[in-house]
């Protein structure tokens, strides 16, 4: 039986394909995608409109998990720092996440980082 972190670690390995579609089969439907402090997307359609010009922009992906836990009723919250290269250059961001599953799809994915230094990251690429 595959454990939700499992589930989680299989859909962090998906990034690294950036493969819009594939991201998107391991959601719900209805899935809601909160990438604080941003407004959160719910479902497919506003999940990729969202996703999809950043992923496009990216020529690579590395997703680095350094732990990850899941509690008893099968949440997994993770600490890693998210990879992208872009114009050419890596940026690295620090990422906590949090990710609910049922019937072995994603429910509900928080993802909390500093956004400043995320804007700051980008412009320094631009």
């Amino acid at each position: 039986m595959t454990s939700n972190l499992d589930r989680t670690l299989d859909f962090i390995a998906v990034w690294s394909r950036i493969d819009l579609d594939a991201i998107l089969a391991v959601m719900a439907p209805d899935c809601l995608y909160h990438n604080m402090p941003w407004a959160p997307l719910q479902g497919h359609a506003a999940i990729r409109e969202g996703l999809a010009a950043f992923l496009s922009g990216a020529q690579a992906i590395d997703w680095r998990v350094h732990h990850a836990a899941e509690n008893a009723d099968g949440v997994v919250l993770t600490e890693r720092v998210d990879r992208f290269l872009i114009n050419g250059q890596w940026i690295e961001m620090p990422v906590m996440g949090t990710f609910e599953w049922q019937a072995g799809l994603l429910t509900h994915w928080r993802d909390y980082f500093d956004s400043a230094q995320f804007q700051a990251a980008m412009a320094s690429i631009a």
